[in-house]
């Protein structure tokens, strides 16, 4: 007997096995669900937009701090004029229905109101941070995501499940974790001279970038990216334009002008030109709600390049929020929001409204099919 009770004993058990086998399905399934071609694009996608809004802020941080330059309208009007340089004369020599004449007269207005919430959304999220503080501007600017899902809601016929509401929450984690660390690295500097208008400067410009964005999602989807930047270009140089004489006359008349100034203002023309032309692109195969969790990573960048810049205090926090954003944002495309609409076929068009994450959807119904025939 005790001859063979190692034996015995070294034998697995049944359900010991099934234990083990069970844990590493699982972890397939998850690896798999998490780390697909799709979400990683998506990832790079996102990352490449939060760059270039990184490079806008660093560029207008170096005007304002080194040559005493805030002139955000002017840089603003710099990019629309691109935009309708480029996109609006393309829609000038589009044929059909697409042509600039036609849209102008079938929706004038509706872009006149795009063009003036997408202008005073910049202008008012700038503004904000000479009245209230850089905590403020950072928490109260998320107030935009939550409106920009109930608009999607409503206008996109879009249905969330319980995965993205966490995942909004981690990102949202996340963002506070940046600010704790901002403020024990020092960086809260800026008191404010007003912090209620402040703070409500910067809940009216979230909420205006949150009704151009889901403006931009349905226009891409629906019509054309052409069409939404052209328009965009056209009313925004108009819009911005008046603005600039009104409110930064004297500011602009100020600038003595060199070749470094001039250099960082196409620069950041160059980053806002970039931002504006690739994120109907990324819209466009995912939404923009997870657009708009994938760019919180932008002020961290702006972070790390303020260390050899202009002299930031490293936290590990920073390393932290990074990470806690970048688990809820792959969490939220990990999983297709629904759409209220009727589908004519299992397979959506690209071009329908209420569509996240349309690379995941196609997976999901050909991981079901293959599921069904075996």
């Amino acid at each position: 007997m005790e001859a063979t009770s190692p034996a015995g004993s070294a034998r697995p058990q049944p359900h010991a096995q099934g234990a083990a086998g069970e844990s590493a399905s699982l972890l397939l399934r998850i690896k798999g669900k998490l780390f697909t071609w799709n979400i990683l694009k998506t990832i790079a996608l996102g990352q490449m937009l939060s760059l270039c809004i990184c490079g806008t802020a660093i560029t207008s941080q170096y005007l304002a701090e080194r040559y005493k330059v805030n002139t955000p309208m002017l840089q603003s009007f710099i990019n629309y004029c691109l935009l309708f340089l480029i996109y609006t004369v393309m829609l000038a020599f589009q044929s059909g229905s697409d042509n600039l004449l036609n849209i102008l007269k079938k929706k004038w207005w509706k872009y006149i109101l795009l063009g003036l919430a997408d202008v005073e959304a910049n202008y008012l999220i700038v503004r904000a941070y000479q009245y209230t503080t850089l905590t403020s501007v950072q928490l109260l600017d998320c107030f935009g995501i939550p409106v920009l899902m109930a608009l999607s809601w409503f206008i996109l016929y879009a249905r969330y499940r319980v995965i993205h509401f966490i995942a909004v929450a981690v990102c949202l984690l996340g963002v506070g974790t940046m600010v704790g660390a901002d403020i024990l690295a020092g960086r809260e500097d800026n008191s404010g001279s007003d912090v209620l208008i402040g703070d409500i400067l910067v809940l009216l410009g979230a909420s205006l970038y949150a009704v151009s964005n889901v403006c931009e999602e349905y226009i891409v989807k629906k019509l054309s990216r052409q069409e939404f930047l052209g328009m965009v270009g056209l009313f925004g140089t108009i819009i911005s334009g008046i603005q600039l004489l009104i409110v930064e006359y004297k500011d602009i008349a100020s600038i003595h002008w060199d070749w470094k100034i001039a250099l960082l203002f196409v620069a950041f023309a160059l980053c806002m030109f970039c931002l504006y032309s690739f994120m109907p692109l990324v819209i466009k195969v995912t939404s923009a709600t997870s657009v708009n969790l994938g760019i919180l990573t932008a002020d961290l960048y702006s972070l790390f390049f303020g260390l050899f810049l202009f002299g930031y205090k490293f936290s590990g926090l920073y390393v932290l929020s990074f990470t806690v954003i970048m688990v809820g944002f792959i969490l939220y495309c990990s999983t297709p929001t629904r759409t209220a609409e009727p589908f004519e076929s299992s397979m959506p068009p690209v071009t329908s409204i209420g569509i996240d994450n349309l690379g995941l959807k196609l997976e999901e119904n050909l991981q079901e099919a293959h599921s069904a025939v075996l």
